[in-house]
């Protein structure tokens, strides 16, 4: 899918929140040199490192205002919020700010899977909800897990006490560049006011932790297992390295999803919505693999 020039030769003015999170500062690189003004929304300006050209500004949650103010003017918004106990709150704060504003187009970072009580999942649903019955055109990008999760067990891998309670369930990792090129193009491309979709973002092939243990073994030279626990176990684990509950469980409850496979599609939208295939597992597992080793 192809940018509509037409929409790109009208300079949009783009707003980024989250521009310092995972997706949002790789999106971030990729805008800098797209023919629009882009907007950094963040709770600390001074602090934000941002391309050259590109504005920062402020924002607060607890004073609603701030959002209004600083989407004054935007066409374009983008939304992730980042995982907490507040992100519904803020998310439906920052989407109602952008109606008010007149903020033409949000795109809603969101996640892959089914219909959950599980967060962040559930969270995602009940935005997502909001979102659709705003008059403002929409996309929804929901991603399948991010590889980047793995970066969590590299102390464990590189110890050989690598486990967790994700079975032999599949699950299809997508790169966060992936994520970010799709946001990209759904930011820059020409949509009708009453739009509303969603894509689906998946990596090239799902494959389950014992066949990733399998491929650190290629890659570190040495026998890289994926041992099973119980969610009961994995829960006290994470309790024990001292985690917050609610980060506790919202890390079994992605094993739980990883188990039954609901991450495990794999489909083929990134590569229609930005020309380009996306990124193996094997490939990002082969980039990081200093961070596996002992």
């Amino acid at each position: 899918m192809t940018v509509n020039s037409t929409a790109r030769s009208q300079r949009p003015r783009i707003a980024i929140a989250g521009a310092t999170g995972r997706v949002g500062s790789t999106l971030i690189g990729l805008l800098a040199s797209e023919p629009a003004d882009v907007v950094a929304l963040t709770r600390n300006p001074d602090a934000a490192i941002l391309p050259v050209g590109m504005a920062a500004a402020k924002v607060d949650f607890d004073e609603p205002r701030t959002l209004v103010d600083a989407l004054q003017g935007i066409d374009r918004l983008f939304v992730s919020h980042g995982t907490s106990l507040q992100q519904v709150e803020h998310e439906i704060a920052l989407i109602d700010a952008a109606v008010v504003s007149g903020v033409s187009h949000i795109v809603k970072l969101s996640a892959f899977g089914p219909p959950t009580r599980l967060n962040p999942m559930s969270w995602h649903m009940q935005i997502e909800a909001h979102l659709a019955m705003q008059s403002v055109a929409s996309t929804v990008l929901r991603p399948s897990a991010f590889a980047d999760v793995l970066k969590r067990s590299a102390a464990y891998i590189a110890i050989d006490s690598w486990a967790g309670a994700a079975g032999n369930g599949r699950i299809n990792f997508i790169d966060t560049r992936d994520v970010a090129r799709v946001a990209r193009v759904a930011l820059l491309e020409h949509v009708e006011p009453e739009s509303q979709r969603v894509y689906h973002l998946t990596g090239p092939r799902a494959m389950t932790m014992h066949e990733i243990a399998d491929e650190l073994s290629k890659l570190l030279g040495r026998k890289v297992n994926y041992g099973e626990r119980t969610f009961e176990q994995q829960r006290e684990l994470l309790l024990a390295e001292g985690l917050p509950a609610f980060v506790a469980d919202l890390l079994v409850g992605l094993d739980q999803v990883f188990r039954d496979s609901a991450l495990g599609e794999t489909t083929t939208t990134v590569q229609e919505v930005t020309g380009e295939a996306p990124l193996p597992l094997t490939r990002w597992l082969a980039e990081n693999v200093a961070i596996f080793q002992k």
